[in-house]
């Protein structure tokens, strides 16, 4: 069997990356090396870059740097593949009003030539989507002295009103590539399916405050950096860690029913900001530095999957508790601290 995963050097298609190597799959990553939101992170960008690369060259991958707006070379990489994985993508919302075309290229285009490739070659794709499709504006309570941002019924499901709130070129990419999926679903007769992932975190993410927040706390806490809130910090997620967000698309493989999934940890998983800070600082053992600034244009306060449907239509549950998760994390990071020196 022979899987092409874009966007196979970032955080979420490395793992997937992993997982179908180690499941006896050929595979091929394919990414274009992009180090657009690295540059922002503080990091050494160029190492930064190169770890996921050289992991998975070292795991027998195949490796393939090239472009997801490259339809010619999309078709031609996928050709004699079994599934396609689609996780490249224009991540942050900030990027996405400072470079509204970036921002539509990587995650509309990006996304049509890789459905394209997919029916050319008749194989099941599917798309990584985001929360984002929901807006900004879910309804939920902040009680006094409460530690996050409450609601009743705690989960949200796929039937939840898209597009509300203000919105971000961010939020349009991510939904127009869903309807996209849909059109070659329907019409097209291309077995697609999109998964609408929310606060994925794990080892090798360089997460940065415009993406990857988890990760982002993790790391400038091991290495005694101030972290930054924007907004009251009790903001929540359901938090999935990156090994169980990998396995839902081999998990769909197996059982491709179209159609759109919330695919996090769900209710079990459930965190906010200032709730992760305090988890942090109890595995590091000692209280981590914060500073609060402004809340942001676009933010969501409130967010928990409902995680029904992918559980009922191919099996997905996720293992990893956040304790475990982040423990996990920041292990790594202990084990590769010479990877995020700062740039000069």
């Amino acid at each position: 069997m022979k899987v092409l995963v874009t966007g196979g050097c970032g955080f979420l298609g490395s793992h997937v990356c992993e997982l179908f190597r180690k499941e006896g799959w050929e595979v091929i990553s394919y990414d274009n090396l992009t180090k657009y939101e690295l540059g922002r992170t503080g990091y050494g960008a160029e190492k930064t870059r190169e770890y996921n690369w050289n992991f998975l060259k070292a795991m027998g991958c195949s490796m393939v740097k090239a472009d997801v707006c490259d339809d010619e070379a999309l078709r031609d990489y996928s050709s004699g593949c079994d599934f396609l994985v689609h996780t490249a993508a224009q991540p942050a919302m900030t990027i996405s009003w400072e470079n509204p075309r970036l921002d539509f290229n990587t995650n509309v285009l990006g996304t049509f030539n890789v459905l394209d490739a997919a029916r050319v070659h008749r194989i099941p794709v599917v798309n990584t989507s985001s929360i984002h499709v929901y807006g900004n504006s879910i309804n939920a309570t902040l009680k006094e002295s409460a530690t996050s941002y409450d609601r009743d019924p705690i989960a949200i499901a796929e039937d939840h009103p898209v597009m509300v709130g203000e919105i971000s070129p961010l939020h349009a990419s991510k939904m127009s590539a869903e309807h996209y999926v849909r059109t070659f679903t329907d019409m097209l007769r291309t077995p697609a399916a999109s998964f609408r992932y929310t606060g994925i975190y794990g080892p090798r993410q360089f997460g940065g405050e415009d993406h990857g927040w988890v990760a982002n706390f993790a790391i400038r806490g091991a290495l005694d950096w101030p972290l930054r809130i924007f907004g009251t910090g009790k903001q929540a997620r359901d938090i999935l860690f990156a090994e169980d967000g990998a396995r839902a698309y081999l998990d769909y493989f197996k059982n491709p029913v179209p159609g759109v999934y919330n695919i996090g940890g769900g209710p079990a998983h459930r965190i906010s900001l200032v709730e992760c800070i305090d988890l942090l600082g109890e595995i590091l053992g000692r209280k981590l530095p914060v500073e609060f600034h402004p809340e942001r244009p676009g933010d969501m306060r409130y967010f928990v999957c409902d995680i029904t449907a992918a559980n009922k239509s191919f099996g997905f549950s996720p293992a990893v508790k956040p304790r475990e998760g982040v423990t996990r994390l920041l292990k790594w990071i202990d084990e590769n601290k010479e990877v995020f020196e700062i740039s000069s």
